[in-house]
């Protein structure tokens, strides 16, 4: 009879099939005398990194594979890895091979030493860790991430947005129903969700520098970041999606006003046909915006489906185009010329009906 599983590596992946051996092979010397388990959790990569993960679980059993078709984001790939294993402790370690695979079994020590403890974080801002070869705008990034997360959490972990943990897994099911899941930051959501002060312990690392692979870092990173905060302070009052949507329509107003200002006031158009114009191209913004951001789990790729999903955008928005045009046109004529506000009344009216079909007919069929 085998001996019982010790520990479950869940590493999130996404176009990694470059580091999926040399991880295997770096954990297999650090955790060397310990039963382990990895769980590659592979967004359904391009560059076949769930394959090279199976053609190694083949021959090693430790190696286990989920590949998830149809959704994507670290956060959840995370916790469905967490909740996929046996093993009494899980740890979480990026696919890229920038974190520390070294300080696991100093991880599972700690905890094995003090029941009383929930999980051991690996940390770049205690005494004895860095950030390696980060430039100073990342450094300054990273600083305000953590220094807002601080203050949100009322904590005194020094490094809230680290990917790089490891948790008892009774601690991760019992919290897993109240996850949000959403962006890049599962530590910190797993922080904010426990209804009680979880206890924790910061072990120094140095982050490394990818060798192989492209970073999948990009200016919605950030976003995410604020979405993932904005959602556990204020989402069970307006959902983070629909708060997400509307912010983008308020954006969308800019491109709105400045085509219908230019053709009506500058140009001297009649309001109906500017207010049309200026109604398609905020539509157009909006659909972009809104799949790069709103849904960017599910975002639509290629020219056919981008053309699919903008044509199905627009005819599920056709009855809020037709309700904005409509009210905006009945204010303007009742306001006797008046263009600002029965534009603006236009695209509220819209906004509800355009995230509702759109969440079902846009996004929620692909």
């Amino acid at each position: 009879m085998s001996p019982p599983l010790d520990l479950a590596v869940v590493i999130p992946t996404f176009n990694e099939q470059g580091n999926v051996g040399r991880l295997i092979s770096a954990l297999d010397q650090a955790l060397t005398g310990r039963n382990w388990e990895a769980i590659f959790v592979d967004d359904d990569s391009a560059d076949g990194t769930a394959d090279s993960a199976r053609e190694l679980g083949r021959i090693d059993r430790r190696v286990r594979v989920i590949q998830r078709i149809g959704r994507r984001g670290l956060a959840s790939a995370c916790v469905e890895g967490m909740c996929a294993t046996a093993a009494p402790l899980v740890a979480v370690i990026d696919g890229d091979m920038q974190h520390d695979e070294r300080l696991l079994p100093a991880m599972a020590d700690a905890l094995a030493a003090d029941p009383t403890l929930d999980l051991v974080i690996g940390s770049r801002f205690v005494a004895g860790g860095g950030t390696g070869s980060w430039d100073r705008d990342r450094v300054a990034k990273s600083a305000f991430a953590t220094r807002l997360s601080r203050h949100v959490l009322r904590s005194d972990v020094s490094d809230p947005m680290s990917g790089f943990f490891m948790i008892r897994t009774q601690t991760l099911r019992d919290l897993a129903p109240h996850l949000a899941a959403i962006g890049f930051k599962i530590l910190l959501d797993i922080l904010m969700a426990s209804p009680r002060s979880l206890r924790f312990r910061e072990l120094p690392y140095t982050f490394r520098t990818r060798q192989v692979g492209e970073s999948k870092l990009d200016h919605v990173v950030a976003m995410e970041f604020l979405i993932t905060l904005y959602d556990r302070m204020f989402g069970r009052v307006v959902p983070v999606r629909f708060a997400m949507f509307c912010l983008i329509g308020l954006i969308g107003v800019i491109p709105h006003m400045a085509v219908l200002g230019g053709l009506h006031f500058w140009l001297d158009a009649p309001f109906r046909a500017a207010q049309i114009l200026a109604t398609a191209v905020a539509m157009t913004f909006n659909f972009f915006l809104n799949n790069a951001l709103t849904y960017r789990e599910r975002r639509l790729k290629g020219a056919a489906e981008l053309f699919g999903g903008w044509v199905s955008f627009c005819v599920a928005c056709s009855i809020g185009a037709i309700a904005n045009v409509g009210v905006a046109d009945f204010l303007h004529d009742a306001r006797a010329g008046a263009w600002v506000v029965p534009a603006l009344a236009g695209i509220a009216v819209s906004a509800v009906w355009n995230y509702a079909l759109s969440a079902r007919f846009v996004w929620g069929r692909y």
